[in-house]
């Protein structure tokens, strides 16, 4: 079946009981790029050996946008996760507001994020973009929920996201739009992704409530993928969700509603 987007999947949300080679081949098999999350706790050369297409990983492990020593952690931390990326051919690397532990909670909550820490955080990733082009990645900058998921991450909702890479500017440095956070916090999804639409890099989906695939909650996904076909985006959509039932059936659904 044609599309009219890339898709994707997280590999990591998908036949939990099995190897992570193995859902890997698995999606390439049924014709899906793979998004990843932390490289250290896979077998490099066995993902490799997949010929599989890696559409998204993270692209830290530690570090934070907005004060010097988390900066100076996160720009080493990219670096060498862009080395990782490339030897897999990741097409993009992503990041946060700041660095997630157990469970997608911030290493260090905030509350209040001051003017200051917005201008650090901006030339933080301008460092991230002029790196990127050092190495010839891609970053992505993905917006979080704060009401549910990720409570206390600075830079979190969409426009935070948006303002950050509009004021970078940099072809390196796009944002990764995860409309399942975004209709947690924000909501307005299509004019959401036409006021994002010139930095996207990936658009992210899962139904609301839940985290599954489209179709399984509140959001419209065959509009939203209308309206982002309407606004001329043609680039990737990746599936980070949990399968309701059979993994089968879950993609099968989400190939339907961005077809």
């Amino acid at each position: 079946m044609n599309t009219r987007f890339p898709l994707a999947a997280c590999a990591e949300m998908l036949w939990r009981d099995r190897p992570i080679d193995w859902r890997c081949g698995a999606l390439k098999e049924r014709g899906f790029a793979v998004g990843l999350w932390n490289w250290p706790d896979h077998d490099l050369a066995k993902l490799a050996a997949t010929g599989a297409q890696f559409s998204i990983m993270n692209g830290y492990l530690t570090g934070r946008l907005a004060d010097d020593a988390g900066a100076s952690e996160l720009l080493r931390s990219a670096r060498e996760t862009a080395q990782i990326g490339k030897r897999l051919g990741v097409a993009r690397l992503n990041l946060h507001g700041t660095g997630l532990g157990a469970g997608g909670l911030p290493v260090q909550p905030c509350d209040v994020v001051t003017g200051a820490m917005w201008l650090k955080a901006r030339d933080t990733l301008a460092r991230i973009a002029d790196m990127a082009e050092e190495e010839g990645v891609i970053f992505t900058l993905e917006n979080l929920n704060l009401p549910v998921d990720h409570p206390g991450v600075p830079f979190a909702r969409a426009q935070d996201t948006l303002a950050l890479v509009k004021a970078v500017d940099h072809p390196r440095l796009r944002l990764n739009l995860d409309l399942y956070h975004a209709q947690i916090g924000e909501g307005n999804l299509i004019d959401l992704c036409a006021a994002c639409l010139p930095y996207i890099g990936e658009v992210q989906v899962a139904d609301v409530p839940g985290r599954c695939e489209p179709g399984t909650g509140e959001i419209n996904y065959a509009g939203v993928a209308r309206a982002l076909s309407d606004m001329g985006y043609s680039g990737p959509v990746g599936m980070e969700a949990f399968a309701k039932g059979d993994e089968d059936a879950a993609l099968d659904a989400f190939r339907a509603a961005f077809c």
